[in-house]
C-alpha cells in the first residue's frame, strides 16, 4: 500500500529550531533588543504597604494579636501537661502583645483628638 504522507521525523531538530526563531525574530522584532533574564523570584512571601496610616497599622496589630490569644485558648483545652503549659506562656506573651497595642491606640486616640 502507498502511502501518501511521509513518516514524520524521530525527534525535534534544534538547528531548525533555532533558525526559524531567529528568522521570526529578524521579521518581527525589528529593532527590538533581546530579552533579558528574567528577575530573580522574590522571597518575600508578605509586605506592608509603604503609605499605610498608623492608625490602620495599630488597628491590624491589635486583632492579629487577639486572633492569636483566642487560637491559643482554643488550642490550650485540648493539651495536657507540659504542652499545655507551653501554650498557655504563649498566650500570656500574646495577652501582653495586646495590650501594649491597646495602650498605644491609647495614646494614638488621646493625641488625635488633641490636635
Amino acid at each position: 500500500m502507498y502511502k501518501v504522507t511521509p513518516n514524520p521525523p524521530n525527534g525535534p531538530d534544534l538547528k531548525l529550531n533555532q533558525a526559524a526563531h531567529r528568522a521570526i525574530d529578524h521579521y518581527l522584532n525589528t529593532g527590538a533588543e533581546p530579552p533579558g533574564p528574567p528577575p530573580p523570584p522574590s522571597t518575600t512571601l508578605f509586605s506592608v504597604a509603604d503609605d499605610v496610616s498608623r492608625e490602620v497599622l495599630i488597628a491590624n496589630s491589635y486583632e492579629t494579636f487577639s486572633s492569636v490569644t483566642a487560637l491559643l485558648l482554643d488550642l490550650s483545652d485540648e493539651l495536657t501537661g507540659k504542652q499545655r503549659d507551653v501554650v498557655l506562656a504563649i498566650h500570656q506573651l500574646s495577652e501582653l502583645g495586646v495590650l501594649l497595642v491597646d495602650k498605644l491606640m491609647e495614646r494614638e486616640g488621646a493625641a488625635g483628638a488633641g490636635s
